[in-house]
């Protein structure tokens, strides 16, 4: 299906791997314009090879100037902005909250939801000029769920619902989409750590662990970057012009992460 996206202008932050490269595929795919951003220079020298005409630049989304420095490069390669995929994010530690460090609470905020806002405060004034803008926030299902032994992770993700649904009013009179997707468990190498690091803290096994991610998902299975990356495209095309505000779980109908 043709999702009207062609030559459409698209920053995908952390759009070297993962999520953010599935999506940043799949943009391309559509004969979409696409530049990526990440902190992980091996990856982006991939970006040639796995994103055919895509640019790319290094950034940390939690550096103002280097905010700056991405937004720069990103105009003069792609000429404007018609859609911000604020995908950039960690998962911060794994532990009780009082066993915390304050640096490791400050720096999943500082990268998870302070970043989203940098980017959106860069990109507001290029989306004005465009036809067909929208933002997709990346939050989690953490942002809608208590999530023990990760609450800097959780409380920036269920930040990033209110950041979302607060800019859809703000920027709804320019026309402008903002939504959130919140992914469950993505299958992938991310997840695996996030598994073992809370099977440590349980004190079982790493397949036990996993089989009580599965258990509180009614489908039973992970769901794909693939599968992120389809809805954000869907909210980017002229097919969701009319859907702003929401935040799309995209996991698999899970019912609790504790």
């Amino acid at each position: 299906m043709d999702a009207g996206l062609r030559n459409h202008r698209v920053l995908v932050t952390a759009g070297a791997a993962g999520i953010g490269l599935a999506t940043a595929e799949a943009f391309v795919r559509e004969g979409a314009r696409v530049h990526v951003c990440d902190v992980d220079n091996e990856a982006l020298a991939r970006v040639p090879d796995e994103l055919p005409g895509a640019t790319a630049s290094v950034c940390d989304v939690a550096d103002p100037v280097a905010v700056d420095r991405l937004f720069d490069e990103a105009l003069a390669k792609l000429g404007g902005l018609d859609t911000l995929v604020n995908n950039a994010g960690i998962a911060g530690p794994t532990a009780p909250c009082e066993s915390i460090e304050l640096v490791d609470w400050r720096r999943t905020i500082d990268v998870n939801l302070t970043g989203s806002f940098l980017c959106a405060k860069r990109a507001i004034p290029l989306l004005r000029e465009s036809g067909n803008a929208s933002i997709a926030n990346l939050s989690s299902a953490a942002g809608r769920f208590g999530f023990p032994l990760r609450t800097p992770y959780s409380a920036s993700k269920w930040a990033i619902v209110g950041f979302t649904k607060s800019l859809a009013i703000e920027l709804g009179p320019a026309g402008i989409r903002v939504n959130a997707i919140l992914p469950g468990a993505v299958a992938g190498d991310r997840i695996d750590r996030v598994i073992d690091a809370k099977a440590k803290q349980a004190g079982v096994s790493f397949d036990a662990m996993r089989d009580q991610f599965l258990e509180k998902t009614s489908m039973k299975r992970f769901v794909t970057a693939e599968d992120i990356a389809n809805a954000i495209v869907f909210l980017a095309s002229p097919l969701g012009m009319n859907i702003s505000g929401h935040a799309l779980p995209v996991d698999g109908d899970a019912q609790s992460l504790a």
